[in-house]
């Protein structure tokens, strides 16, 4: 266990590290904190942490620099998170408030997250698995054909066009959709199937084929396996941290383009916290000189996706957590009061 005193260093080379792009010695460090002791001591509690694995010293003659063990311990326990100043909370509030629909949402918040943060920013669409039913509609586009539309909880819309075996007239239609939604509306996707089986039969039997071939049609929908959507922005802020990437960027950027890797950085949309990925804790090689910021939104208690940033291991750490999390907060709000 490391004392108080050489915590406080490591802190505070962590935030000379980050603010100023350059490696840390004792005498500067004596300098600009209050540490309360002589450049020889500090000294010598760099020399611990760094035997310790805490920081590293990148050049011969050169200070130190933090390892990515020395940003893990910085960010579990001795960096809280920075809060937004009420006027950035103004603008983040002002800036999605005038999203029209959940694309627009998505895109907001990668185009602010990146702002924000002048990192890269990834939101995950809300997926369909985790959803429930806000509406159900149905609309005739021709004497046999009907356009289903699914809305959910989350401001996420499925459009399916069904192929009836006969004409369905306005009377059919309109008790079928009625008695569906009074069925599934609130209900969440697992939960609809037992609910429906049983429609036809109170259908008359010259209607039951149309009525049956507008559930085949919801029930896939719900059970499918919906292609989980992610929007990026901000790649560009990249480039400014060129001399943060010890060989070059393309690692970086080739392994942002796929949508998979990108999944698996967010994590489970599920689990509501805050997770920090520093360095080589990421799974993909190359993001080994990256750290990700993620946390889960949603429009209840309960996460339906994620959104974080990706940038260098030198980050600001707690005022990157504060922007996350706090546009995390504005739109799970927007998703409920939509």
């Amino acid at each position: 266990m490391l004392s108080e005193r050489r915590l406080e260093v490591l802190r505070a080379i962590v935030q000379d590290y980050v603010g100023t792009e350059e490696p840390v010695g004792s005498k500067a460090l004596t300098e600009r904190h209050r540490l309360g002791v002589s450049p020889a001591t500090v000294r010598n509690d760099m020399a611990v942490l760094e035997d310790e694995g805490y920081i590293a010293q990148p050049h011969t003659s050169a200070g130190r620099i933090p390892t990515d063990k020395g940003y893990r311990l910085f960010v579990d326990k001795l960096a809280g998170v920075k809060p937004l100043s009420s006027a950035e909370r103004r603008a983040i509030q002002n800036f999605l408030d005038g999203a029209v629909d959940l694309d627009d949402v998505v895109g907001r918040t990668v185009r602010l997250l990146a702002q924000l943060t002048r990192q890269v920013a990834v939101v995950q669409y809300p997926s369909l698995t985790r959803s429930s039913v806000r509406h159900v509609e149905l609309l005739s586009l021709a004497p046999a054909r009907i356009m289903l539309v699914l809305i959910t909880d989350t401001g996420r819309v499925e459009q399916r066009l069904i192929d009836c075996p006969a004409p369905v007239g306005e009377t059919l239609l309109a008790d079928l959709r009625a008695r569906l939604n009074s069925r599934v509306v609130g209900r969440r996707f697992a939960d609809v199937p037992p609910l429906v089986q049983d429609l036809p039969e109170s259908f008359d039997p010259d209607e039951r084929p149309a009525v049956s071939s507008v559930l085949a049609t919801l029930l896939e929908t719900l059970v499918e396996e919906t292609e989980e959507r992610i929007m990026l922005g901000g790649a560009a802020n990249l480039t400014r941290f060129n001399h943060d990437f010890p060989l070059t960027i393309r690692p970086v950027l080739e392994a942002l383009e796929e949508q998979m890797v990108l999944l698996k950085l967010l994590g489970e949309a599920k689990d509501s916290t805050m997770t920090v990925r520093i360095g080589h804790e990421n799974f993909h090689e190359g993001l080994n000189s990256t750290s990700v910021v993620a946390v889960g939104y949603g429009s209840g208690d309960e996460a339906v996706a994620k959104l974080g940033v990706v940038g260098p291991t030198r980050m600001d750490y707690p005022g990157t957590m504060g922007a996350v999390r706090a546009v995390a907060r504005y739109v799970g709000q927007i998703l409920a009061e939509s």
